[in-house]
């Protein structure tokens, strides 16, 4: 297994070819890229060319840190179809860069909208019709993440749609920060799963179901929101034993092709304190799930 770096909290703090020497002084051997302004941004077309390629692949080089994933967001399952056709060239694009720099696993959101459920599956279906021949070509492994607000959010409900793409060259990303609203346990998604799940992120939140939902609290009631933070391990509520228990139950921590990337995004002001905290911590339970 992978433990990566998601170096989004150093956006404000380094360029984007300085991310692998920040990964390799707080001991991380692996980065996860994700949208950056200049690399992959959200929703638009790549913004790396071939220079910019080559130079990321040389920071990396020299920093003796290798890309683990790349993570494009892009709207491949919009249901508007102009959008839905643009994100599937972005998505060539960025297929080629993940080419160039060696990698093997990108990871992205199903990217529709929950309130067009059926049309936002018609699109990535369609979507899929177009991709999956290059994605299987090129060898690459796309997994996806049912993340809050999009039109796949149910845990086993991601696993049947990445199954319906029917390629192996797809799988599914666990969020732990995600945990408490795709509607089961950690464990049953994860069983349910097997050797689908080949990446995971390693960031707490709160449970916002506690307190009769009353934890948060919008106004006016009802709003169509989705609550959810990326904190440290132990800030918040998910359950880590479980969490690590269950990787290592279905293989997932014996995998030498699985990724376990750090994601915590809450902290910006203590980037590096709360990267070492983190890599240290993770660590720990590894060591604890193998006794």
């Amino acid at each position: 297994m992978k433990i990566a770096l998601d170096p989004t909290p150093f956006h404000h703090t380094h360029k984007l070819l300085e991310f692998p020497a920040v990964a390799a002084e707080l001991g991380f051997k692996y980065l996860q890229m994700t949208p950056h302004p200049d690399f992959i941004p959200f929703f638009n077309h790549p913004k790396a060319d071939d220079e910019l390629v080559k130079k990321m692949g040389k920071a990396c080089k020299d920093a003796g840190v290798e890309i683990a994933s790349i993570l494009p967001v892009l709207r491949w399952s919009g249901p508007d179809e102009d959008a839905r056709e643009a994100a599937v060239r972005y998505w060539k694009r960025a297929i080629q860069i993940a080419v160039d720099l060696g990698v093997k696993t990108m990871n992205t959101e199903f990217s529709g909208r929950p309130e067009k459920a059926e049309e936002s599956e018609r699109a990535f279906y369609r979507s899929m019709e177009e991709l999956v021949p290059i994605i299987e070509r090129e060898g690459i492994e796309v997994l996806i993440d049912p993340h809050p607000d999009d039109f796949v959010e149910d845990g086993l409900q991601a696993i049947r749609t990445i199954r319906g793409i029917n390629s192996k060259n797809f799988g599914l990303v666990y969020v732990a920060s995600h945990t408490f609203h795709m509607n089961q346990p950690p464990l049953e998604i994860m069983r349910a799963a097997g050797d689908m799940l080949r990446l995971v992120h390693v960031s707490d939140t709160m449970d916002h179901k506690r307190s009769n939902g009353l934890r948060y609290i919008t106004n006016p009631p009802g709003n169509a929101v989705r609550v959810h933070q990326h904190l440290k391990i132990g800030d918040g509520d998910v359950n880590w034993n479980e969490f690590f228990g269950g990787l290592k139950e279905i293989g997932f921590l014996d995998n030498p092709k699985t990724v376990m990337c750090s994601s915590v995004f809450a902290e910006n002001e203590t980037n590096k304190e709360s990267s070492i905290y983190q890599l240290k911590t993770i660590n720990q339970f590894l060591s604890n799930v193998s006794k």
